[in-house]
């Protein structure tokens, strides 16, 4: 049996604190959760190894796992290495193409993506997005900048691309806070006005 959850706008009210932009099977649902709560445990220990606190996840639809890579902007010194960007790249690699719209794909994301990461996932081929805490918690705990993203998730639909969010947020918004409270960097440019 389905589980039917009603198309929402980004900041819509929020139906068992998930949103999507269309119906997901409780079954992917339920493994949605599996991934992103194992995505949330591991970034706690990338955390602690001096990665961002983002991580990525690329999976087939038999549930194989593709690639997985963290957030590296600050080890990298390069403001593009967003685990999204990270792990797409390693995908292309691992499929040997930079179309992955053949394969039918979804990425598991510990947030949801930020301006750039949402049009990497655009122009990738990804086909489904499932990630955990929205860019609004994102931006208010940590005072990253995720950029201007009005109705992505209707955009992404009229492009065939499956979205599903606020996935376990709690533990996601907990593993945020952490990074934040052990004085890590939070990597953003400054801006003069």
């Amino acid at each position: 049996m389905k589980k039917i959850l009603k198309y929402m706008s980004f900041h819509a009210a929020k139906k068992n604190n998930i949103i999507s932009n269309t119906c997901f099977s409780q079954e992917e649902l339920n493994n949605a959760k599996n991934i992103i709560l194992e995505l949330q445990r591991k970034t706690s220990e990338q955390i602690e190894n001096g990665y961002g606190p983002f991580l990525a996840a690329i999976y087939d639809d038999k549930n194989n796992l593709i690639a997985s890579m963290p957030n590296t902007v600050v080890n990298d010194c390069n403001c593009l290495h967003h685990a999204e960007i990270n792990t797409i790249s390693a995908a292309q690699k691992e499929l040997n193409s930079y179309d992955l719209s053949k394969f039918n794909l979804s990425i598991y994301i510990t947030a949801e993506p930020c301006i750039m990461c949402a049009g990497a996932i655009m122009w990738s081929g990804i086909k489904k997005v499932f990630y955990g805490v929205s860019s609004k918690d994102v931006e208010e705990i940590t005072g990253f900048d995720e950029g201007y993203k009005p109705e992505w998730m209707q955009e992404f639909k009229k492009r065939n691309i499956l979205v599903c969010g606020n996935i376990e947020e709690e533990i996601g918004k907990n593993v945020l806070k952490n990074y934040v409270n052990t004085g890590k960097t939070i990597y953003k440019p400054e801006r003069f006005i």
